[in-house]
């Protein structure tokens, strides 16, 4: 990773104890440094500052806030806690809530826990008859965006649902700020889904007769 600043203040803030020798031995430096030097030293004063984990010495930090770090229920209910949504663990442990009146639910998977999906559940039920055009709505969206995929199912009783989900691939860790950045992207990009179809297919009981 690099770190950048500007020229004049990283120059003093980057420069080593002692005087810079200059080309002419005289102590005093000849002119700016070069950006891959500045940058250098700037990345060097930060590392001893906040300890990168491959570098500093001592024990390794793992801080998730500036560190990537696995994924887990942990943190994902963590997250759910900070940002005061209420919340539920299933009798297989994953974690949902609604939103909106609709199923959200925050799953980790693969064989190492190192996949990240949120996936949506509209609140409403169509006819087996209506499953066709369904389908053409779900493949529209998917064609015009890239979030979140969109999909339906049958049930044995030939009732139909209309999923949403993103999905992501951490493995190698990821932060606080990125984990917040993918769980509101699949809330907010599964919500805007399932507000789409409400315009489709407006509920009768909410029109006044």
């Amino acid at each position: 990773m690099r770190f950048f600043g500007s020229r004049r203040v990283a120059g003093r803030a980057g420069r080593p104890s002692g005087q810079h020798d200059g080309a002419d031995g005289s102590g005093t430096p000849q002119g700016d440094l070069d950006d891959q030097e500045l940058r250098d030293r700037i990345e060097t004063l930060l590392l001893r500052v906040t300890g990168n984990p491959r570098t500093a010495p001592g024990q390794p930090r793992h801080d998730p806030r500036v560190v990537p770090a696995p994924l887990s229920r942990d943190r994902v209910a963590a997250w759910l806690e900070r940002s005061g949504f209420a919340y539920f663990t299933d009798s297989d442990g994953d974690l949902g809530g609604l939103w909106h009146g609709r199923l959200f639910y925050f799953l980790v998977l693969g064989d190492r826990d190192e996949v990240l999906q949120v996936r949506g559940q509209w609140h409403r039920e169509a006819t087996i008859e209506r499953l066709e055009e369904l389908l053409e709505a779900c493949n529209e969206w998917n064609a015009e965006h890239i979030w979140p995929k969109t999909y339906t199912r049958v049930r044995d009783d030939g009732s139909v649902v209309v999923c949403a989900d993103t999905t992501v691939d951490v493995e190698h860790g990821v932060t606080d700020d990125q984990l917040d950045q993918l769980l509101q992207c699949g809330l907010s990009t599964g919500s805007m889904f399932f507000d789409h179809l409400e315009d489709e297919y407006p509920d009768p009981l909410r029109a006044a007769p």
